[in-house]
């Protein structure tokens, strides 16, 4: 990503007719003009940023993207839109940061994959329609020229991962958590393996052994 520096904030307004007047001159080449257009709206920048901080992404990376979409909006705006600049710039900043969130999920799926899945699911909703009913994996792959097994692969790619900390059950303000699940599922599980290997510990042993072990154990004999 191309570095793109905090200028500063300038927090003089402008007026509508200042602002037509710097974007023309930005538009023309007029590298001044352009920096002080960044200066006056970097508020606006920061502010929107602030929305996108909880994302697992550093500040200035998020702050450069939406820079660059300040940038973008100066190099595009026209008066003929009939709306203010800053108006017109809230889209372009926040479409910026949330592509690259959106191209550089936490998995990278290669794009072949995500072509591969919006084919499928575009056959998806022509084959409901004509079925009457949702397609099975096999009709879905038979439409795409695809196998079942890639249509799969390609839908799990995608998926959106589950955060540990995401509320799948809440009843009178106490949410339990995926990570609260987790845990009685690792405590249940280190159950079983005790049981299992207990289990196989006693049938080395020979029957005068086990039912010593088992008296002494497990009917709390003496």
């Amino acid at each position: 990503m191309c570095a793109v520096t905090d200028p500063g904030e300038d927090r003089d307004l402008l007026s509508h007719e200042e602002t037509l007047s710097l974007i023309k001159k930005a538009q023309n080449g007029d590298e001044e003009a352009k920096d002080r257009l960044v200066r006056k709206n970097i508020a606006l920048v920061k502010s929107l940023v602030k929305k996108f901080l909880n994302r697992g992404y550093e500040y200035e990376d998020l702050f450069q993207l939406g820079s660059i979409g300040l940038i973008k909006a100066i190099q595009n705006y026209e008066p003929k839109y009939n709306v203010r600049f800053s108006t017109y710039a809230v889209p372009l900043i926040v479409g910026e940061i949330k592509r690259f969130l959106r191209d550089d999920g936490i998995i990278k799926v290669s794009r072949s994959l995500k072509e591969l899945v919006n084919k499928a699911l575009a056959v998806k909703e022509q084959l409901k329609g004509t079925l009457g009913r949702d397609p099975t994996i096999q009709e879905i792959a038979e439409a795409t020229g695809s196998t079942p097994e890639d249509i799969i692969y390609a839908m799990e790619a995608v998926r959106t991962p589950a955060s540990i900390y995401d509320v799948i059950y809440e009843d009178d303000d106490n949410p339990i958590l995926l990570i609260d699940k987790m845990a009685e599922d690792d405590t249940q599980m280190e159950e079983s393996t005790n049981r299992m290997t207990l289990k196989n510990m006693l049938s080395r042993l020979d029957k005068r052994e086990r039912t010593v072990i088992i008296l002494r154990y497990f009917k709390d004999k003496t």
